[in-house]
């Protein structure tokens, strides 16, 4: 630890925010420019008041983080990977599965990027495995073995990652958030990826200041644009209703498995269920007649997340529907063309266990995921010429959702009802939508032909 006793100490500097102030205690250390911010000006007054006194009294200042090395002590003694590890273990009991692996993912690359040495660092491979899938799994990590090459590479990162209280410091926050825009590749990473992580990393660093490791949460005065989020559908991933139907044709070609997954992928298109939604499907969830419309009454959705991820140990975990509380239900319609299928594939195949609708060939209590994924690829390939095949339509199973709720809109039905069908607000359904809705624009170009005379 490098130290120096070549201190000056200038006087508060306040930023005028668009809706709140900002004050800035400055002082610089070993003719380094070191910067604190602070939320209200009390706060900055006693940081400073306590710079002074240090320097009064003839107390050396850290070089690396400009702190007096009895401030340094007590406000800097956590590493990132130690807060990464507490902040993991905080939210791990009051979220679901799919999000502990999002938090895991994004805390992996944010402890990748604040890593410091270079001498005896594992393999980059290694080290992600043993961030993302060991340090920032709480029931891995607290209750299992950790292997040898796992506890060894986690020894590391202990010793080399970086205080928290140098991420005040803008020279070392903004190579980090600026690291969360590249792959691995070095190819830039999605906007929507990066702007995960980035709340993610806006949540931990004010769970930081929670246990007073920081004095404020730097995110929100560093000047840093994150790249725009597309939110709409893809136009040319939504299939019409012909494009459709030949689907779920070539689904029903893919060997044994096939025309057991037609209805699964039918429940996707017709009805707009979310794949973890249907994946739960049983029979009291269906309110069927032998023919016409009939009714599904939705009250939870599977999501896979991994058992590692799960409390049950499963590679799904249970939970409530999308944006509602527990126990609360939703109704989806079921037009007579998926009634006809919905039955057919009971009258074939039957109810597996719990009265579930979709199992797996051999797995009897739960539909794979990676069945879902693999089955859909192979009768996109079988059924699209190469041109189409290549192209983003219907390129996954979650895109015949979209391709339902498009044809509904475009069709007139008022977006009130889709939104309820669907399970989504009106707001964001027309957000998400908007380049879906055909808007009468063939009939518009028509008048416009008939005014230059061509009509």
């Amino acid at each position: 630890m490098t130290t120096t006793y070549d201190v000056r100490i200038w006087a508060i500097e306040v930023y005028e925010g668009k809706r709140t102030q900002t004050y800035w205690v400055c002082w610089k250390v070993a003719g380094e420019r070191q910067k604190e911010p602070f939320k209200t000006v009390a706060l900055a007054e006693s940081f400073r008041s306590d710079l002074i006194a240090a320097s009064r009294k003839g107390e050396a200042f850290e070089v690396e983080t400009g702190l007096p090395v009895s401030m340094r002590r007590k406000n800097a003694s956590m590493s990132w990977y130690e807060l990464a590890c507490s902040f993991a273990d905080m939210k791990w009991p009051h979220v679901a599965a799919t999000t502990r692996r999002t938090h895991a993912e994004a805390l992996t690359a944010l402890t990748v990027l604040m890593l410091t040495g270079t001498r005896g660092r594992p393999d980059g491979k290694l080290l992600r495995y043993a961030l993302g899938r060991w340090a920032f799994n709480t029931a891995r990590r607290t209750g299992q073995d950790v292997p040898e090459r796992v506890r060894l590479a986690l020894d590391w990162v202990k010793r080399n990652s970086r205080n928290v209280s140098s991420l005040s410091r803008p020279d070392v926050l903004r190579p980090v958030l600026d690291g969360l825009t590249v792959r691995l590749d070095g190819k830039p990473a999605a906007p929507s990826v990066i702007s995960r992580r980035r709340k993610i990393f806006n949540t931990a660093l004010e769970y930081g200041v929670e246990k007073r490791l920081l004095s404020a949460n730097p995110l929100p005065d560093l000047k840093w644009k994150p790249p725009k989020i597309v939110t709409t559908i893809d136009k040319r991933s939504v299939a019409n209703p012909v494009q459709a139907r030949t689907l779920l044709e070539g689904v029903r070609e893919q060997g044994r498995i096939g025309p057991r997954m037609v209805a699964f992928y039918a429940c996707l298109y017709y009805a707009a269920m979310r794949p973890e939604e249907a994946v739960r499907l049983a029979k009291s969830n269906l309110h069927l007649p032998k023919e016409g419309w009939g009714e599904f009454i939705l009250d939870g959705a599977d999501p896979y997340a991994g058992s590692e991820w799960t409390d049950s140990g499963k590679n799904r975990d249970s939970r409530q529907l999308k944006q509602r509380a527990r126990g609360e239900t939703r109704t989806a319609p079921c037009p007579p063309e998926l009634t006809a299928i919905i039955n057919a594939h009971i009258e074939l195949f039957g109810y597996g266990p719990n009265g579930r609708l979709f199992i797996g060939e051999r797995n009897k209590e739960d539909l794979p995921k990676g069945t879902i994924n693999r089955v859909w690829r192979d009768a996109r390939r079988a059924v699209l010429v190469p041109e189409v095949a290549t192209s983003p339509l219907a390129a996954t199973p979650y895109d015949l959702r979209h391709a339902a709720v498009s044809t509904w809109l475009n069709e007139g039905v008022p977006a009130t009802q889709v939104a309820e069908w669907a399970g989504q607000s009106v707001e964001v359904l027309l957000r998400i939508y908007a380049k879906c809705l055909d808007g009468g624009v063939a009939d518009l170009r028509r008048r416009v032909e008939r005014a230059l005379g061509h009509g």
